[in-house]
């Protein structure tokens, strides 16, 4: 008992002491008088905090670090979009809406831990010096990147570059490994996933980005359907993030009517500017709908609420993300830059669509999901922000059974496609439409084939009755994936996941 109550009187003492110490350092350093006039009118406070933590500062600041977390901080500190770019960052953002950018012209995925070819990019140098879909790639000039779970922003880090400077990529195609001595050169890169002809007079276009190309891509597209008998055209914005402002003007501007509003802009010092059709787009007449999700935002939005306020499209979906601030970017001598909120845009109803801010702003997605937003429209609201569809689709994840799922996790669909191109390569590689593709995957036998590698490979085997509930979506995912290695690419993974995709369904309709 004595002990007890000794160790809690010695618990205290040590308390007080610690507290003691703590209070006399900081008394301590009160007792140099630095009394620093600041003031939160401007930004003279920081200023000064900064100078300040400069001269006294323990130990030597890296000024770079700190000035750039530091405008980081403040621009959070706004609205969830004001941000700042370092240089590097910079250059990876705009060179992604550029329409462009410079390296060897592939796009790859990593099943496991090697990258595979799944496309070479038409007129590339990698498809002018031979390198073919479904290659692996094994190096990157001495570089070992296969088998020993390199990055895969590594990766394409190590292959993109200047124009005109080489790399020597090796791959392994079949049993051999062939290296390829590549020169870089400007890669185009295409804002529209897919363009075809869903069925006689429907076509479908799904536009992942609005970049730089956005207008000139749908123009050449919408015409070629046009040709082709388009009489009613499925625009597809799901999971488009958005991109160019001026971009969603132009492509909104080829279906509306003179003098149609599109959007309408005002900020603090931004007075209100108006953006109208000008009634000479060539798409006035085509029957639309729009597709979009709760990851289609700012750009995405300004063109679908330009067709729902105009009544020229039905939008299909669920409620999109609400992202209606205009940055505009400012740019620095050492070639970093900021892209600050200097307005808000408003539907043609004046709607505004962003989002009210929050603490969980980040976690917006996660909320709906837990609220049932995404499976049931009552939950959809306009203070919300967003563009609300006119016909909800619920999000489905009662095909995903347990199998699905694990198949998924060790990406089996993926590399059994990978594997089944490797064997059937010259056929494969040759179909170039798309009844060709149809009639070759029913006769393939992909059902028992994916079964058995399924099993072989990674252990796993659907539970009595779990396939009959798996199937139809593993299998149109299988289809997809084998189908994206003929000709039609793209084309091909879209048109053949159609037949499990409901918010496709309900356009069709």
């Amino acid at each position: 008992m004595a002990k007890r109550n000794i160790t809690t009187i010695l618990t205290a003492v040590l308390g007080i002491l610690v507290g003691i110490l703590g209070t006399t350092l900081v008394r301590n350093v009160r007792e140099h008088n630095h009394n620093i006039r600041t003031s939160y009118r401007d930004w003279g406070k920081l200023n000064v905090i900064l100078n300040t933590a400069g001269k006294y500062y323990v130990d030597t600041i890296n000024f770079g670090k700190v000035t750039d977390e530091a405008v980081s901080a403040a621009l959070r500190a706004m609205d969830p979009h004001s941000i700042y770019l370092t240089p590097e960052n910079l250059k990876v953002s705009e060179e992604d809406l550029a329409g462009n950018f410079e390296g060897i012209g592939i796009q790859f995925n990593v099943p496991n831990d090697t990258a595979i070819v799944m496309e070479v990019i038409p007129g590339g140098p990698a498809e002018k010096i031979g390198m073919l879909a479904g290659d692996r790639l094994i190096k990157v000039d001495d570089k070992v990147i296969a088998g020993v779970r390199f990055p895969q922003d590594s990766m394409v880090r190590r292959m993109k570059g200047p124009a005109g400077t080489k790399v020597t990529v090796t791959v392994k195609r079949g049993k051999q490994s062939i290296p390829f001595e590549i020169t870089r050169d400007k890669i185009p890169t295409h804002s529209i996933d897919a363009a075809f002809m869903i069925k006689p007079g429907v076509g479908y276009i799904r536009l992942s980005k609005f970049s730089a190309t956005t207008c000139t891509e749908f123009l050449e597209e919408s015409k070629r359907m046009l040709s082709e008998g388009l009489s009613s055209l499925i625009v597809d914005l799901r999971d488009n993030t958005g991109g160019y402002f001026e971009q969603a003007l132009a492509l909104s501007d080829m279906f509306l009517a003179q003098g149609d509003t599109i959007v309408w802009v005002e900020g603090r010092s931004y007075p209100k500017t108006t953006s109208t059709a000008s009634g000479e787009g060539h798409l006035k007449d085509v029957s639309l709908t729009v597709l979009i999700n709760e990851n289609s935002a700012s750009s995405s939005e300004i063109f679908a609420g330009a067709m729902q306020d105009n009544h020229r499209a039905r939008i299909i979906g669920r409620r999109s993300f609400g992202k209606g601030l205009v940055q505009e970017p400012f740019y620095f001598t050492d070639g970093s830059a900021m892209r600050l909120t200097v307005a808000r845009y408003f539907t043609p109803s004046g709607r505004c669509i962003q989002k009210p801010y929050s603490k969980d702003y980040d976690y917006d997605i996660l909320h709906r999901y837990e609220s049932g937003e995404l499976f049931n429209s009552d939950s959809m609201k306009v203070e919300k922000g967003g563009i609300i569809p006119d016909v909800f689709v619920a999000l489905d994840t009662t095909k995903a059974g347990p199998f699905y799922q694990a198949c998924n996790q060790k990406a089996t669909a993926m590399r059994f496609a990978s594997d089944y191109f490797d064997k059937n390569r010259k056929t494969l590689s040759s179909i170039d439409d798309y009844a060709g593709l149809t009639a070759y995957l029913n006769a393939a036998g992909l059902e028992s084939k994916f079964l058995n590698y399924a099993k072989t490979k990674d252990n796993l085997v659907p539970s009595p009755g779990e396939w009959e509930v798996d199937r139809l979506y593993m299998m149109s995912q299988v289809r997809a994936l084998v189908g994206r290695y003929s000709k039609l690419g793209d084309n091909a993974f879209y048109h053949l996941y159609m037949g499990i995709d409901d918010t496709v369904k309900a356009a069709l309709q």
